[in-house]
């Protein structure tokens, strides 16, 4: 466990508002030289602590969310569930967790007719084997920050079928243009 102090807490907040400040501008902001901010950022980072990335705004993109909790039947099926979508470019945030849904998943999606499609469909984290129940709740409106780390780097388009294993191309909802398809496959219909 690491603690963090008054400064690292400091740093985190500057970065928070702005990633893309200057080690001089933060140092003048907490009273430390540029080398001695450099140093204390990059521990941050190098601990992995703290990592600087780029988060998208899912509202300006006009994108679609859900929160999907699971009850999974045992850890094994929840592990085999977890490591089939390690890779899904849609699941945005997965969390384990230690209640009566003990996986919980955020999503997101394009257009309101793909995120129904991740609620049923095949590629759906609920029609999973092992899985005893689940709910579904699409998110009306984000607050507090609406940037969020959509993992745009799965989005290739280039596979036969998706990282879950489903094929869009066999699917009645991509078949009717109620789904845009798996965005790491090349059934991909780009909004």
């Amino acid at each position: 466990m690491v603690r963090l102090d008054d400064v690292d807490k400091q740093i985190i907040s500057i970065l928070r508002k702005n990633g893309r400040r200057s080690y001089k501008k933060i140092g003048d902001d907490i009273g430390y030289s540029l080398m001695g901010t450099k140093r204390r950022l990059l521990k941050l980072v190098d601990e992995e602590i703290i990592n600087i990335t780029a988060n998208e705004n899912i509202n300006k993109l006009g994108y679609k969310l859900a929160l999907t909790l699971l009850e999974v039947e045992n850890q094994t099926q929840l592990n085999k569930i977890l490591e089939k979508f390690k890779k899904c470019p849609r699941a945005v945030m997965v969390f384990t967790m230690l209640a009566g849904y003990n996986l919980a998943v955020i999503t997101v999606a394009e257009d309101q007719k793909t995120l129904e499609s991740e609620s049923w469909e095949k590629c759906s984290w609920r029609n999973q084997q092992g899985v005893r129940r689940s709910e579904f709740y699409p998110i009306e409106e984000t607050h507090y920050s609406s940037f969020l780390p959509v993992r745009e780097e799965l989005m290739r388009g280039e596979l036969d079928k998706a990282p879950c294993g489903v094929d869009c191309g066999e699917c009645s909802r991509y078949k009717s243009d109620k789904c845009l398809g798996c965005p790491a496959t090349k059934y991909y219909k780009e909004k």
